[in-house]
């Protein structure tokens, strides 16, 4: 996908995407992962996204990755933040608090740049490349995750021929394609939201799940 779609919805404010909670699933589950705190927390394609807010104030260091320098900018706002900002090899580095975040390519950080992330959550990262783009994304921006590194992962399923992505249907045979070679996998919820998003998401679909998994990167992984 083009990364310049995200930079002009980003742009003209179609965001619809965007919750003004964190993530239920997340908040329900996270304590499942055993993260220590303090543990630092990567989240990918992390817009301007609550959950980061959330984590932070669990007691974790949060890295955030975001391609639109607007979504970047209006989450440390919304905040009330004064970011110190940076430039990188990755991109423009915005850091306040136990927050930074990356103005960049995410499939750009390095095995360096997430050498000490002890977790992943992905609530709207996966879900929201299309599936050539999401073998890539396990197999190249997972594979710099460091070992015994953990994640929860949050996806969509619904029939993909009743709606175009993004977001996209990611059922659970493709996750445990993408993730099962290096990662340990266990199916925390799943969870039925149709009733819940008949006005937005759920809108001409037949049935909408979201579900949560959590990873663990093995020992044994390259």
């Amino acid at each position: 996908m083009d990364p310049q779609y995200w930079l002009d919805r980003w742009n003209e404010g179609r965001t619809g995407w965007q919750q003004d909670r964190p993530t239920p699933l997340m908040t329900a589950h996270w304590a499942a992962l055993g993260v220590a705190p303090g543990g630092r927390v990567f989240v990918p394609l992390a817009g301007k996204s609550q959950d980061m807010r959330w984590l932070a104030d669990s007691g974790h260091r949060v890295l955030g990755v975001e391609l639109s320098q607007a979504a970047v900018e209006q989450f440390f706002a919304e905040a009330g933040l004064e970011p110190r900002v940076t430039p990188t090899r990755h991109g423009r580095h915005f850091e306040a608090g136990a927050i930074e975040i990356i103005c960049g390519d995410a499939f750009a950080l390095d095995a360096e740049a997430l050498r000490d992330c002890a977790a992943v959550f992905d609530r709207a990262a996966l879900i929201a490349l299309p599936p050539p783009m999401r073998q890539r994304y396990a197999r190249e921006l997972y594979a710099r995750l460091p070992r015994g590194c953990r994640g929860l992962l949050i996806t969509l399923d619904y029939p993909q021929q009743q709606k175009d992505g993004p977001p996209f249907a990611v059922h659970d045979a493709e996750v445990r394609t993408l993730f099962a070679n290096d990662w340990s996998i266990d199916l925390l919820e799943r969870r039925d939201i149709l009733a819940q998003e008949q006005d937005g998401l759920g809108a001409g679909l037949t049935e909408l799940h979201t579900s949560a998994y959590r990873l663990v990167r093995r020992s044994s992984a390259p």
